[in-house]
């Protein structure tokens, strides 16, 4: 039976750096894989170019995180968003700020930041086992037994960075929460984040394939006069419902109500023109060009394929001229491009989700080590924590901030 200082199980972005920390440590480590290679969610991460952290510093993360923030002060001390980008390029992978702010290495290419990674890895003397999925754990007097499917191992210190539930056909399956749970830990019930929304609405399956730049949501439930929640960012129609970065950060809160079905989405497609200016320049379109068709007169930066399905959303006839249109007509118009109601069915599920809401209760976690209040030597990073934070690469700046404070700490 092999012995270890540590033992790391889950070869995602928080356990792979987190054992190559504790091994250049002098911590004699070992990091154990279920699947047959390691690092699967990165390769799959950002399209495949991998959006390894955002443009900001750390109270930027922080702010991001919005209550749950707090929790990763220590952890973003331990490593900042320009520490990332300088371990990154250390290992050889230049890296480059897009237009939104999102980090990513210049190749577009996953696999190098993967590979960056692996080579930290073989550097430090930790160990890498593949194809070596965890099937028990247990302690014991000195430390911890764990137990896979070919073999059994020591350690006096267990780190797991197993993730939580999100895609997964990489292996993510929260395996973890049922080990953590076992040692007492609780665990706020993992649920889809980063996820598109479905909603029935023919309208909107009618426009799929459709991007709209900049589009302001808004989440209500029944008769409420306050949103649950507010984003603004891309929006793209799908078969199915809707997708972009606007939709996958306020899923988050569709997937914490007690039944999404019941809530509607409100989409401003026109954020920074004020409802009235927007009524003055239709009422001064239609006096100017009376004859023609509304769709027509609506010089607004939007596809006129949106234009024509919002109109008639407003129940105003296609063809109707513009010089015909009523005050209210023109007030349902603007009610349309302001404030489109969509009724939601759901989101796509953990299959189709980027990360997981829920997980290891934070109030139970040393944040300054990463440690079990419950249970000493036992240490949780990344995904498998109860952090989700919005599209951009705050989940990974997260997972590998997190991890790099767990290699500092066993």
């Amino acid at each position: 039976m092999d012995s270890y200082e540590v033992i790391v199980i889950g070869a995602g972005a928080a356990g792979l750096l987190a054992a190559a920390v504790a091994a250049e440590r002098g911590r004699k480590t070992v990091l154990l894989e279920r699947n047959r290679r390691p690092g699967v969610k990165i390769l799959m991460s950002g399209g495949t170019r991998c959006n390894i952290t955002q443009a900001t510093d750390k109270q930027g993360i922080v702010r991001a995180y919005r209550e749950q923030g707090n929790f990763l002060h220590s952890a973003l001390a331990a490593l900042s968003p320009a520490d990332l980008v300088k371990l990154i390029e250390d290992e050889g992978v230049p890296t480059k700020v897009e237009e939104t702010g999102k980090i990513f290495p210049v190749s577009n290419r996953a696999t190098d930041v993967l590979d960056a990674l692996v080579r930290r890895l073989d550097r430090s003397g930790a160990g890498l086992e593949l194809n070596a999925p965890v099937t028990a754990i247990e302690r014991e007097e000195q430390g911890f037994l764990v137990t896979t499917a070919s073999a059994t191992y020591r350690a006096h210190k267990i780190l797991l960075t197993t993730g939580g539930q999100s895609y997964p056909g990489s292996g993510t399956t929260g395996d973890g929460y049922a080990w953590a749970a076992a040692f007492g830990h609780t665990i706020v019930p993992p649920r889809p984040a980063l996820v598109p929304l479905t909603t029935e609405a023919v309208w909107v399956r009618e426009l799929s394939g459709i991007t709209i730049p900049d589009v302001a949501a808004s989440l209500y439930s029944p008769d409420a006069k306050k949103p649950l929640d507010q984003r603004r960012g891309s929006l793209l129609f799908t078969h199915f419902g809707l997708s972009g970065p606007v939709i996958l950060d306020i899923s988050r809160t569709v997937t914490a109500a007690a039944d999404p079905r019941a809530l509607e989405l409100a989409c401003d497609f026109l954020p920074d023109i004020k409802p009235e200016q927007l009524d003055a320049q239709i009422r001064e379109s239609c006096t100017r060009d009376g004859k023609k068709q509304i769709a027509a007169i609506l010089c607004l930066e939007l596809p006129r394929r949106l234009i024509e399905q919002l109109i008639q959303l407003a129940g105003v006839p296609l063809e109707l001229k513009a010089a015909e249109l009523s005050k209210k007509g023109r007030a349902d118009l603007v009610a349309a491009l302001k404030s489109a109601r969509i009724p939601l069915t759901g989101t796509r599920g953990f299959a189709k989700a980027e990360v997981t809401a829920g997980g290891v209760a934070l109030a139970e976690i040393d944040s300054r080590t990463m440690q079990s209040k419950f249970v000493p030597g036992l240490f949780f990073a990344g995904e498998i924590l109860d952090l989700d934070g919005p599209i951009g690469g705050y989940n990974f700046q997260a997972a590998f901030s997190t991890g790099y404070l767990a290699g500092m700490s066993v």
